[in-house]
């Protein structure tokens, strides 16, 4: 013999349904949440779907079969919203006022050591660091050898060290 689901009446499901569906939706996800009257929606979209297309049997009450759909949803949102939680980087901490300030006054410094080189080592320093040229574009520019400006970046780079220190 086979058995025939019964006649369910859909507007009268989600009449009867809806308020109990929110309760638990809200209860579980928390009422506070804002996306909570979503999720509610989607279960009884679920059960109007499900219902129609045969996927309720009648083996048990639709009170029963709405409960399971309502409760695998809720289980569903937690887990993607968790999900969404872990993909999501830290924020980078704020930066520390004394740090700023420490990197502002060591950036001073050096700037004011630059000055102070023979111009031949500023404009080493320049063409490489400031203007991003490979060492042989700053021996052409210059009419030095590759060699002659390693040189003078890594005297110049001597020379501030012991100036900065001081």
């Amino acid at each position: 013999m086979e058995h025939r689901p019964p006649e369910i009446d859909l507007n009268e499901v989600v009449v009867k349904y809806r308020p109990v569906v929110s309760f638990k939706v809200k209860k579980s996800l928390g009422a506070q949440t804002p996306d909570w009257e979503d999720v509610v929606n989607e279960v009884i979209t679920q059960v109007i779907e499900k219902v129609k297309k045969g996927e309720f049997r009648g083996e048990s009450s639709i009170g029963t079969f709405i409960y399971t759909i309502t409760s695998r949803r809720i289980v569903d949102h937690i887990r993607m919203k968790t999900k969404v939680l872990r993909s999501i980087p830290e924020p980078a901490p704020l930066p520390d006022p004394c740090d700023d300030a420490e990197r502002r006054e060591r950036a001073r410094i050096l700037a004011e050591a630059i000055q102070q080189l023979k111009p031949k080592f500023k404009e080493v320093l320049n063409l490489y660091y400031y203007q991003e040229l490979t060492r042989n574009e700053v021996a052409d520019r210059l009419g030095i050898s590759p060699r002659r400006v390693s040189e003078r970046l890594n005297y110049a780079q001597k020379l501030l060290r012991k100036m900065v220190k001081t």
